[in-house]
Formats: structure tokens, C-alpha cells, sequence
């Protein structure tokens, strides 16, 4: 994630658009670009897990607006390869990506690397209303991760919850300091995934320093003494960082983790998908602070003009409440929309039912009664995942 994409200086302004030298759209403009006259293809790139929630609303634009969008093509990939797939293509003068979905880590590291073309405040009058339109948490994640280069699509408290089994953990931890008693008097018990590429593992490294007491929390080099002494002892007694929460979640399940890091959706949907059993529990460590966390739309620098008219059309259509009713999907990011007046008599009779069968009723006490912090910014998270690879990570051998 270290800062390899050269930044663009030179540029030539034709017709109010700034053009950059490696042949796309970029900086300061007169004016959006219009509505092409033909419908264009849009290529959408998920790398966070963004379209098990939003993929039909996508298809629904395709279907009601052919004019503008002769297709919606879906790729995915993972995060970590985000940023040098983008550079080569952009350095080739050949960007066919056009949208890119992702988590706050992919949007750190294209901020990192300059990758991201700047929305707002360039494009504002593209999407009206938008401030007015989220909910506030997410309206103050827009603000602070996105920085104008990412608009929040989907939102979350996210965590960090405890998710244990509770046939198997008779004494449930209620502190941080409980959690490390209980790791180490069961070693390779407890589990958690690597915070570069998890929600649950990232979660969990930025709401550790409101649970210990930290210096700054929002400081992960000077302000967490506590929190690097924590994680590298509870290190002591994990047995290996999985890449992906997936397989903390799938290992959880057949039984050979008792106690795995979790959040609202990797709780309720592991669960609906019979991957993690019904009867598991979760619960929350003393001190407990959610650390929000969301998913952003972002373009990347190099797409053609008649490209960007219709991705920020597509954009201004995923925020309408209708589009945004998708987003409670199967639980997967509870509750998901990041926009006020979606309820969730709004969606898909599926969803609905998923929601009563697995949700749980103690989120909204939770979610009402408990702070609710941001994550840190995108500059200082490169920093938290860098350092937690050199202290914590590198401590395992990867696998």
C-alpha cells in the first residue's frame, strides 16, 4: 500500500474537462460531462463484498435505463489486488474499469497510490441532496473516509463483537482482559482474521484501544501502547491469521474455534447460510465502542467521459431508498442501508424473512445505547495495517 502511483502534474483542460497525461479524467472541472448519446458498457469491480448486497439494484438500473447502459459486467477480486491492477492499466493509458466497490481498506490504499478520481465536491449537483439523504453515522464515514474520492453506498456498526459457542465456552468473557485469560488457558481456541483483508479482524484492531484505555485512538503509531501489547501477547495463543474472515467463520462452525471476532452481518449471515450454527451466541467486551465501518463507490482516474456521466448517474441511483432496500440482503452487513427512510418492510420478502429468522433483537439496544466511533482515516489505517503486520502478523507463519 506504499504510495508507487506517480502523481499526475501535467494537464491539459479541453472544454472544462482537466485530462491527466495517463489519458483519463481527472482534478478540477467546468462542468460534469453529459449523458452520452449511446448507451456505454459499465464494468463494476467489487473487492470488499459489496455486490452480495447491491447487484440487483445495479441490474435494476441496467433495466431501466438501457439508454445509458447497454451492460453492467461484475468482477471481483480481492482487495489486496486492487491497487496494482489499477496502476497498470492506468499507466497503459487503458482503464476499463469503471466503478470500483470496496471497503475502507481498498479505498486507503487507492488514496495511497492517488488512484481515485475526485467526486466531490466536482460532481455534487450529480448527487443531489446526499449529506441530507444518509443516516448520520454514515453521512460522518462519507465525510471522514471518503474525502471526496469515495461516496458511501452501504453502512454498518459493524463491531467489535465476540461470536462464541456456548456448548463449548461455559465462562463467556465480559473483558478484554477476560478474552486474553480465556485464549490463554485454551490456546488455539480463539481466532481472529488478518485486519488488512477482514471486517471482523480490522474491527477488532480499531476497538481495542477504546476497550484498553488507549492514549489516542484514533493515533495507531503514538496512541496505542496498549492495544500492540495486547495483540502480540493474545498472539501468543492463536494459532495462524486466516486472510479472510470466511475462514475463521468456516472453522468456527465444524467446531475447532470456540470464540472468532465478529460483527452484525458476519454474525447474522454465516448463520442464515448454515455455515456457523444457529445456536451461536455473540456478545460484547466491557467498555464496548462500535467502530463503524461502510462501503464506497469510487472511480477510478483514466475512465472515458461518457463513462463518468453514466457511473454517476448509476451512483445517484444506488442512494434512492428503493435501490437502497437491497442492501439488507441476507443479513450480510446489518443493517446495510446508509441512507434514512429505509425500513425494512422496503425489502425483498427474503430479506425480510432472513432478518426475523436470524437477526437478533438485542442489536437495537446495542446499536442505540452504545457509542459510535469512526474508523481511523484512510492514511493512519495504512499505517495500523503496516504495523500490525510487523508486530503481530509476522509473528505466524502465513498460511
Amino acid at each position: 500500500m506504499t504510495n508507487n502511483f506517480t502523481r499526475i502534474n501535467r494537464r491539459t483542460v479541453l472544454g472544462g474537462i482537466a485530462v491527466s497525461a495517463v489519458g483519463g479524467i481527472t482534478g478540477a472541472w467546468a462542468a460534469a460531462p453529459a449523458l452520452p448519446a449511446a448507451p456505454v458498457l459499465i464494468t463494476v469491480m467489487d473487492v470488499g463484498g459489496a455486490l452480495a448486497l447491491m447487484q440487483p439494484a445495479f441490474e435494476e438500473y441496467a433495466k431501466t435505463y438501457p439508454e445509458r447502459a447497454s451492460r453492467i459486467v461484475f468482477t471481483k477480486a480481492p482487495v489486496t489486488e486492487l491497487a496494482g491492477k489499477l496502476k497498470a492499466q492506468q499507466a497503459a493509458k487503458s482503464v476499463d474499469i469503471d466503478i470500483v466497490l470496496t471497503g475502507s481498506d481498498g479505498l486507503a490504499a487507492g488514496l495511497a497510490n492517488e488512484t481515485w478520481m475526485k467526486i466531490l465536491p466536482d460532481f455534487a449537483d450529480k448527487l443531489p441532496g446526499l449529506e441530507e439523504n444518509y443516516e448520520p453515522a454514515a453521512l460522518a464515514l462519507h465525510k471522514a473516509q471518503g474525502q471526496g474520492f469515495g461516496v458511501v453506498v452501504n453502512y454498518y456498526p459493524s463491531g467489535p463483537l465476540i461470536e462464541y459457542d456456548p456448548e463449548r465456552v461455559k465462562q463467556v468473557p465480559t473483558t478484554a482482559e477476560e478474552l486474553l485469560a480465556y485464549a490463554k488457558a485454551n490456546a488455539g481456541r480463539f481466532m481472529y482474521a488478518r485486519p488488512t483483508n477482514s471486517g471482523p479482524g480490522r474491527t477488532f484492531m480499531m476497538g481495542l484501544p477504546y476497550l484498553l484505555g488507549d492514549k489516542d485512538p484514533h493515533d495507531p503509531v503514538n496512541g496505542w501502547e496498549k492495544t500492540w501489547a495486547y495483540l502480540t501477547e493474545i498472539g501468543q495463543y492463536i494459532d495462524y491469521y486466516p486472510a479472510g474472515t470466511g475462514a475463521t467463520m468456516k472453522e468456527f462452525g465444524e467446531g475447532s474455534r470456540d470464540i472468532i471476532i465478529s460483527t452484525t452481518g458476519w454474525d447474522i449471515n454465516p448463520r442464515a447460510l448454515g455455515i456457523v450454527p444457529e445456536t451461536a451466541k455473540i456478545g460484547t467486551l466491557k467498555g464496548f465502542h462500535w467502530v463503524s465501518d461502510a462501503f464506497f463507490m469510487c472511480m477510478p482516474n483514466g475512465i472515458a467521459n461518457d463513462k463518468v456521466a453514466v457511473v454517476l448517474d448509476l451512483m445517484a441511483f444506488l442512494l434512492t431508498p428503493k435501490a437502497q432496500a437491497y442492501a439488507y440482503d441476507e443479513g450480510y452487513l446489518y443493517p446495510g442501508p446508509a441512507v434514512k427512510n429505509v425500513p425494512i418492510s422496503m425489502a425483498p420478502q427474503h430479506s425480510q424473512d432472513v432478518i426475523k429468522e436470524f437477526g437478533r433483537p438485542e442489536y437495537a439496544d446495542l446499536i442505540a445505547n452504545n457509542p459510535i466511533e469512526l474508523p481511523l482515516k484512510p492514511d493512519q489505517m495504512v499505517l495500523a495495517f503496516r504495523k500490525w503486520d510487523e508486530l503481530v502478523g509476522s509473528q505466524k507463519k502465513a498460511q
